[in-house]
């Protein structure tokens, strides 16, 4: 039987649970026999490859790397895969920094197959490097099949708090929170924005969520999300905005849905109801 994670109830009250028994739950799965020789697996092999071509001739090998990244549902892509990974990131108009979706970027960079003599596969440190992700999102896509909406909120707390510590202009990282389906997920959810919001300019798509972030944080900043609070706040108003999202589509619009739309209320204090 597969790992299953216990949250007990949807929304913000469910996530706080999930948080209180995380490392727990984690370790469950980590701790599972088919997690355990995935990773043993990879441990043997993954220094033996040479290539982008062998590894994703390794199916086994291939899933491990691929969930690493959040990109396990391309693992039927193998040529497109490879087309990735054998990009140059030193070189901006490279095929993986060409893409809209970082996460391929950071796939290629990992493995720099192609801008290093010597992959990193060779690293004694790179298994440990790609399990400890492996980890962190093979327990996000367990959560994800019980509830979608926590797999995003745990991905957020990494993601984002890694980008707003990256060495970038805040611009950059907003740029990157447009392309990393995770992110753009929680921003769009938590500000109410319409499928429209997608077709408009990337630079007004900006322009947008930085003026919505000030609003809700005071700051219009990616940087500011390297504090607990911050996160906090977005990952809070994440979950109303799921909330709003299912109240609206389930066609129960009311007074209550309307007050939670304007913004006239106190967040914590509905949160707390």
């Amino acid at each position: 039987m597969s790992f299953q994670p216990v949250v007990p109830t949807g929304g913000y009250a469910g996530w706080r649970f999930l948080q209180r028994t995380l490392p727990q739950q984690q370790a469950a799965l980590s701790n599972s026999a088919s997690a355990l020789r995935d990773e043993a697996y990879f441990r043997e092999k993954i220094g033996k490859i040479d290539t982008a071509e062998q590894l994703v001739g390794d199916r086994r090998l291939l899933r491990v790397a691929l969930t690493a990244f959040g990109l396990q549902d391309d693992i039927a892509n193998r040529a497109y895969l490879q087309k990735v990974l054998e990009s140059r990131i030193s070189d901006n108009n490279s095929f993986a920094n060409r893409l809209a979706d970082k996460r391929y970027r950071q796939l290629a960079q990992a493995f720099a197959f192609a801008d290093r003599t010597v992959p990193r596969t060779k690293l004694v440190t790179f298994p440990d490097e790609i399990l400890a992700r492996f980890r962190d999102r093979n327990f996000e896509i367990a959560v994800g099949r019980s509830d979608d909406t926590m797999r995003v909120a745990l991905a957020l707390q990494r993601d984002l708090k890694t980008l707003a510590g990256q060495p970038s202009t805040d611009l950059t990282r907003w740029y990157t929170v447009l392309g990393t389906p995770n992110l753009r997920t929680v921003f769009e959810k938590a500000f109410n924005l319409p499928v429209s919001f997608g077709t408009l300019d990337i630079d007004r798509q900006v322009d947008i969520l930085k003026e919505r972030t000030e609003r809700l944080t005071g700051e219009d900043t990616i940087s500011q999300f390297a504090n607990a609070k911050a996160l906090e706040t977005l990952t809070q108003r994440y979950f109303l905005g799921v909330e709003i999202a299912q109240i609206r589509s389930a066609g129960t619009l009311n007074p209550a849905l309307t007050l939670l739309q304007s913004g006239q209320a106190s967040l914590s204090a509905l949160l707390r109801r």
